[in-house]
C-alpha cells in the first residue's frame, strides 16, 4: 500500500518517532511524503521514502494529485491546529481530497497509530479491490 506523510513543523518530531515506532509495519509498504518529512522520516529510520515537493512549494498538490488518481491508501497528516505557520500545508484542501475519494487519513497520534495497526492487521486490504 502506498502511505503519505504529512508534518506540520512542530509535528515533524513526533512524525519521525511515530515512523521510529512502526518501523516494522512501514518498512512493508510505500511511503510517500511531503519534503522535510520525508528527508526527516528518511534519516530516523532508514527506510526509503519517496519525496515530493515542500508542502508550501507544490508538494500539498503533488498529494492532490495522487489522491485524485487513486494512487493513494492512507494519509499521515500529523497537523498542528494552534500554531500552523503560513508555509505549512492546508489540511482542509488534503482532507476534502480524502474525504471525497475515500482514503483514510489520521490528522493526529491517536488516529494515525490506528490506522497503523489497522493496516497490519489487514483492515485495508480493501483499498485494493477499490483500485
Amino acid at each position: 500500500m502506498k502511505i503519505v506523510l504529512i508534518a506540520h513543523d512542530a509535528k515533524k518530531k513526533l512524525m519521525q518517532n511515530f515512523c521510529i515506532a512502526y518501523r516494522g509495519i512501514l518498512a512493508a509498504h510505500e511511503i510517500c511524503a511531503t519534503g522535510t518529512t520525508g528527508r526527516l522520516v528518511e534519516e530516523a529510520t532508514n527506510l526509503p521514502v519517496h519525496k515530493f515537493l515542500a508542502g508550501h512549494l507544490g508538494g500539498e498538490q503533488q498529494v492532490g494529485a495522487e489522491i485524485e488518481a487513486n494512487e493513494i491508501d492512507l494519509v499521515i497528516f500529523l497537523r498542528d491546529p494552534l500554531t500552523a505557520k503560513s508555509n505549512d500545508p492546508n489540511p482542509n484542501n488534503i482532507m476534502k481530497l480524502c474525504d471525497m475519494h475515500n482514503i483514510p487519513i489520521a490528522t493526529n497520534l491517536a488516529s494515525a497509530e490506528l490506522l497503523i495497526r489497522a493496516l497490519d492487521r489487514g483492515d485495508l486490504d480493501w483499498r485494493e479491490m477499490y483500485k
